[in-house]
Order: structure tokens, then sequence, then C-alpha cells
């Protein structure tokens, strides 16, 4: 089983949802999506939460993978997903950062939010310069000075804001906050009982933690080593449930694509609509 910091593993241990399973549960932990995503691609890791635009990015890259759960955040709380830009910065709309650098990581949430901005915006996918960075570069680089804004995601919103960032463009009214239980082409066949059993496990977990978010933020600082005071806000904003992965929402994933060809990010040669399997 893979993590993203701040995700499925220190929810499902502080759940105990994993009590009684008839299989043992290895865990690889990822600083970001795309990291998780390859190591589900090459067959490392069997199954792992990503969000949608991280998931169709790698599907059009060609990976061996297939989306077998789908996750909606509770509420859609701002700050979630943000553009983000130093306290002292002069930048007030995302006009304000044409010709300047901003950082995000290739084929994250932040790099699809940052796509959807410029595009809401009237402005083109080039009037900002990419700089692709792992999320802890991202932070130095914006600390630093080096990139004038970060594309990125909680929990990395939660600790620049409480290092002195400010948001300048929120995700919230910008697009739907989807994560998908993805998985190995070859776990889907060989492990597909198992893969249901977890998905179900997770899905109690998951509303679990809606009603123990003190609890949850507890686990999650021991697992993460981040102050309990920064791990609350992650366990308020990062409170996913179960949601139906039927047509409505399958065709929803179009824009994200598009979205994506529009910025010239990828050149889609799959269907959507194939790298969807629900086992739950």
């Amino acid at each position: 089983m893979g993590s993203q910091k701040g995700g499925t593993k220190a929810l499902m241990l502080a759940s105990d949802a994993l009590a009684g399973a008839p299989y043992a549960v290895e865990w690889s932990e990822f600083p970001a999506a795309q990291n998780l995503l390859e190591a589900i691609s090459s067959g490392a890791v069997d199954v792992g939460l990503v969000g949608d635009g991280p998931f169709a990015f790698a599907w059009q890259a060609g990976q061996p993978i297939l989306a077998v759960a789908a996750r909606r955040v509770v509420d859609r709380p701002k700050e979630t997903l943000a553009i983000l830009v130093p306290g002292a910065s002069p930048a007030r709309t995302l006009a304000d950062l044409a010709g300047r650098r901003l950082a995000t990581t290739r084929g994250s949430i932040g790099h699809y939010l940052a796509l959807r901005a410029l595009h809401q915006a009237g402005l083109s996918a080039d009037a900002v310069h990419f700089v692709f960075l792992s999320p802890s570069d991202a932070a130095a680089a914006l600390r630093s000075g080096a990139v004038a804004a970060w594309a990125t995601w909680t929990p990395y919103t939660v600790l620049a804001l409480a290092d002195g960032a400010r948001v300048l463009v929120d995700g919230h009214d910008l697009m739907v906050t989807t994560g998908f239980d993805v998985a190995n082409r070859q776990a889907v066949a060989d492990k597909r009982a198992t893969l249901t059993d977890f998905l179900q496990r997770e899905s109690r977990a998951q509303q679990w933690a809606l009603s123990h978010r003190e609890a949850y933020a507890q686990v999650l600082a021991r697992e993460t080593g981040m102050p309990l005071a920064i791990t609350r806000v992650v366990a308020e904003r990062n409170a996913f449930q179960a949601a139906p992965l039927d047509k409505a929402l399958i065709a929803a994933q179009q824009q994200v694509v598009d979205t994506y060809a529009w910025g010239k990010a990828l050149v889609p040669h799959r269907t959507v609509a194939e790298a969807f399997q629900p086992l739950i």
C-alpha cells in the first residue's frame, strides 16, 4: 500500500481499520502523487490514493494503472489547494505573476490547479514560467525568493501558510476535489478480493475520521513529524469520504485531461472511460 505524506497510512492506523484483516499490509510513503503512481506502475506498490489531476496525467502517459474507487473531500474547504506567494509579495492577482517563475510538481494536482487558474483568468499557459520541483524543494524556493509562487496541496499549503505565505489563488472555486484509489492493473487481476476488502476498510476509516479528527490528528503528527497544530488543520481539510465512481464522475474527468492538453503538458491518446474499474 502506498501513502502520500499526511495520507492513508495515518488514517488507517488511527482508525484501526485493518484490525482482523486476513492479509498483512506493507506501507511505502511518498512525498507526492506522481512518485506514488510511478511505484504503482512498476508493481512495487499495489494501490494508493491520488488526486484526479495526477491520475489523468499518469493514465495519458500510458502507465498500467486503473482507478478502482473514488473519494471526495467533504465540504470542499478553502486553502486545501492553492497557489501561494510569499507574505510580502506585491502580487494580488494571477496576472501579476506574468513572466515570473511558478513552482509546482509536474503532473501534480498543483500543476492542474495552475493551468486551470490560468485558463479561467484568460491567460495563456506560458504566461508564467513553470519550474517543476518536489514539494520540499518548492517550499525552499518560495521561502528564498527563487520562485514567485507555488501551486500545491494539503498538507503543504498548511505548512507554507504557517511559515508566512499567503493564498493568491484558491482552488476552492476552480475545481472539484476528487481523489482516486489507483491500482496496478496486474494487482487488480491477481488481488481483486484483497483490494476490495482494503478499499471497504478505507471507506470506513474515512467515515470514522469525520467524527474523530483529534485522534486522527494525533496519529498524523506522530507518523509525519508535523506539529500537532498543523495536523489538526490537515485533518480538517483532508476529510475524504467515498463517492460513487459513476458515469457522471468519469465524464467529468475529461475536463482534467483537456486542461493538461490546453497547457501542452500532455498529448491525450487514451480514452478516459477506460481508466476506471470500480471495485467497491
